[in-house]
């Protein structure tokens, strides 16, 4: 018996990296998982090598009616929605200086507007089905700040409000609510937002003195939808390697 038997999950940004893992991870734990994303192709690829539980649509987390359809197909093709991971993110390191409005604005866009408009969207279902799991995938850069992490870390420190915010507002429709932290994890996300020496000295800093895998991640995501966390709301789990401590 996996742990998600007979739930539906929604996963965005979950052609790659930590959206990727997670989805398998789900897969794996009995779940039926719609991936979602801005990469048609690698999503769409992705999903059918996957097999029959898992189906893919383009999303962009920033559209209220892209949300809407993507719970409806979700609706059609599996029922119902029971989680919802909030995975889909945007980085650009840059400095307060070097910052302007249209970069700030697309880390808002999609880190905060998405995460606000993919809550909203899955409520209805959830209600419906009397039980429900958010998880948003905020970041250790939610923590403290950073040189180079103006925008970036703004918005996660955003998505952690909103978390525990949500968690009060849904906690009556038996909803919870819940954020991941990561720190350094081995995406192409950082790979290729970082140079090599920036990379390499965040990792020093880690207690472990490496990078995190995406399945590293997806399991703490893992916990927080399953039964398991039946009593953990308007909290937050970090996976960074001590970076933080």
């Amino acid at each position: 018996m996996g742990r998600l038997n007979g739930r539906v999950a929604i996963v965005t940004g979950a052609a790659q990296g930590m959206g990727e893992a997670t989805a398998r991870l789900f897969l794996e734990e009995g779940a039926r998982v719609l991936l979602t994303d801005i990469d048609q192709e690698r999503g769409a690829a992705l999903a059918a090598a996957l097999g029959g539980e898992a189906a893919f649509r383009t999303l962009d987390v920033a559209d209220a009616d892209d949300w809407a359809r993507a719970v409806q197909i979700a609706a059609e093709l599996f029922g119902g929605v029971d989680i919802l991971v909030n995975n889909a993110g945007y980085y650009k390191p840059l400095s307060l200086l070097d910052s302007h409005s249209e970069e700030f604005g697309r880390h808002v866009e999609i880190n905060d507007k998405g995460t606000f408009l993919g809550m909203q969207a899955v409520v209805a279902p959830m209600r419906a089905a009397g039980r429900g799991a958010v998880v948003n995938i905020a970041s250790v850069a939610g923590l403290r700040g950073g040189p180079g992490m103006f925008s970036y870390g703004a918005a996660k420190w955003a998505v952690r409000g909103m978390t525990r915010s949500a968690a009060h507002d849904l906690a009556p429709f038996h909803i919870r609510v819940n954020a991941v932290l990561p720190g350094p994890i081995d995406t192409q996300m950082i790979n290729t937002g970082n140079d090599p020496a920036l990379n390499a000295a965040i990792t020093e800093r880690t207690l472990l003195k490496r990078m995190g895998q995406p399945r590293e991640v997806a399991m703490a995501t893992l916990f927080l939808a399953s039964d398991e966390a039946s009593y953990v709301t308007g909290t937050e789990i970090i996976v960074d390697g001590g970076y933080s401590a």
